[in-house]
């Protein structure tokens, strides 16, 4: 932990509010984030007034990218006695992905548990428990979210009301999952949202006494959820306004490939329905689900996966992006307040190989925008980020299944989709824009060297012969098509 002789730190930040602005340029309205030079300044650590006992640094936030923010303070010995994190969350950090992948698995079948993914496991990094934090002088305020926020003093207030004072402040609140209104039932005993350890478990106890359930979204959440619970051998229901499942990304051929597994598990799907109400029965328990059609479907336990919106407040005064959400960064994640960043699923970015302002709500953007931004704090980087679009999902993975899905996506689902492969296990989709380029490649059951080739072929867009790529015979061969194409000299 720190010692008495920390009690005078120094403050890394940037020039005072006078010295920058978020302008409006023009008639064209273009929005521009001004940004000033580093400057220092102290601080006594021992001032009174104020709550935490580290200051030069705090994150709000105790998701993902905190707890990689927290290992990058660490490497560079910048976190002891200096580093404190702001957490609403009962425990440290941990990898979120598992809560809708094998923390739902039944008790029978190997259920993930924390501290088992505490980050960094997710990366093949340290797992950091509450004592990994203690050990290494991190103040970490648990169960206690920011309400209050004043830049020009540089504070910050709880729900408990503690006062605290930060130099640097790093944004990482993530995201809240989007709720169904209370007056259609979206808060009835039974319906469930999973965005923490707590909705995990109480979705885990629900599952253990239900007979039949209904799922609310075909995306991420929605198909992660339906799959953990052909686990629990339950009567499962998917419905959704789309006409196929993961709408976003995946083709219709390709979704109707991954539609027809979940229905040799016994997962049935409504397609372009959309939710009236939920009803409750007589115990004042989620009983089913009124759709705009007028038909009924039973369920007495739902989980609804309808995405995710940034939680922005209480810092909406840094700048919120119009158009994507988020708090506006620029390439080093600074917002348009000096000494204040934003990373993770809230943090609106510039997607360098794109041109596009961007939100990503992805755990590998949460561990890298981490890294990168504490990286631009400690040290003299100027590198702007430039991230590659990865997506990925695990289902089906628990013990005495009969099919495992991994896939791998990378890149940007533009142009025109060429697929190849039956299924069995492996498809490969590739998507080619009007020049001819590759912009993005997905792959399911993959081997370790082929998934390592989807990033350098994303990120290179190389030119591909799509004839080649319509005639292959296997997925093995589109891959060595595509993989030729990268020493052709014709990249990006």
């Amino acid at each position: 932990m720190a010692s008495a002789a920390a009690a005078a730190q120094c403050f890394s930040s940037y020039s005072t509010p006078a010295t920058w602005a978020l302008r409006q340029r023009g008639g064209g309205g273009a929005r521009v984030l001004q940004f000033s030079s580093r400057r220092s300044f102290c601080v006594s650590a021992t001032a009174g007034g104020f709550d935490n006992q580290n200051r030069e640094y705090v994150i709000v936030g105790g998701g993902n990218a905190a707890g990689y923010a927290a290992r990058t303070f660490v490497e560079h010995g910048m976190a002891d006695g200096r580093l404190c994190i702001v957490s609403k969350e009962p425990v440290p950090p941990y990898e979120r992905p598992a809560l809708t992948k094998g923390y739902l698995f039944p008790p029978e079948k190997k259920p993930a548990r924390l501290p088992g993914f505490h980050t960094c496991v997710g990366s093949g990094g340290q797992r950091q428990t509450a004592e990994w934090y203690k050990e290494n002088g991190i103040e970490v305020l648990y169960e206690d979210p920011v309400v209050a926020f004043d830049g020009k003093t540089q504070t910050l207030k709880t729900s408990s009301g503690k006062i605290l004072k930060y130099g640097s402040l790093i944004i990482s609140t993530g995201c809240e999952a989007s709720r169904l209104p209370e007056k259609i039932g979206g808060k009835l005993p039974g319906v469930h949202y999973i965005r923490d350890v707590a909705d995990a478990d109480a979705l885990v106890s629900s599952l253990g006494s239900a007979k039949k359930v209904l799922v609310i979204g075909g995306g991420y959440i929605g198909m992660e959820v339906a799959a953990a619970a052909c686990g629990w051998n339950l009567d499962t229901t998917i419905v959704f306004p789309e006409d196929h499942i993961m709408p976003r990304l995946f083709t219709p051929s390709l979704a109707k490939k991954y539609e027809d597994l979940y229905q040799q598990n016994g997962v049935k799907f409504i397609k372009g329905a959309l939710i009236d109400k939920l009803e409750a029965g007589s115990d004042g328990r989620v009983s089913s689900a009124l759709l705009k059609d007028g038909s009924v479907v039973e369920a007495d336990t739902v989980i609804v996966g309808i995405g995710a919106k940034p939680v922005v407040g209480p810092f909406e005064a840094v700048g919120v992006n119009p158009k994507v959400g988020g708090i506006e960064v620029d390439s080093l994640f600074r917002t348009s307040v000096p000494g204040i960043f934003a990373i993770g699923d809230v943090a609106a970015f510039p997607l360098k190989m794109y041109d596009r302002i961007a939100r990503v709500e992805h755990v590998d953007h949460a561990r890298k925008s981490a890294h990168h931004c504490v990286e631009t704090l400690l040290t003299s980087q100027t590198k702007a980020y430039d991230y590659l679009p990865y997506f990925y999902s695990r289902v089906f993975e628990y013990e005495g299944s009969s099919r495992k899905v991994w896939w791998q996506f990378y890149g940007d689902n533009v142009g025109e989709a060429v697929e190849v492969g039956n299924f069995d296990p492996k498809i490969a989709t590739f998507w080619i824009d009007s020049d001819s380029r590759l912009k993005g490649v997905f792959l399911e059951s993959g081997t370790s060297e082929e998934f390592s080739l989807l990033p350098q072929l994303a990120k290179s867009q190389p030119l591909v012969d799509k004839s080649k790529l319509q005639s292959a015979a296997s997925v093995e061969d589109a891959l060595e098509i595509a993989r030729s194409s990268l020493h052709s000299g014709a990249s990006v």
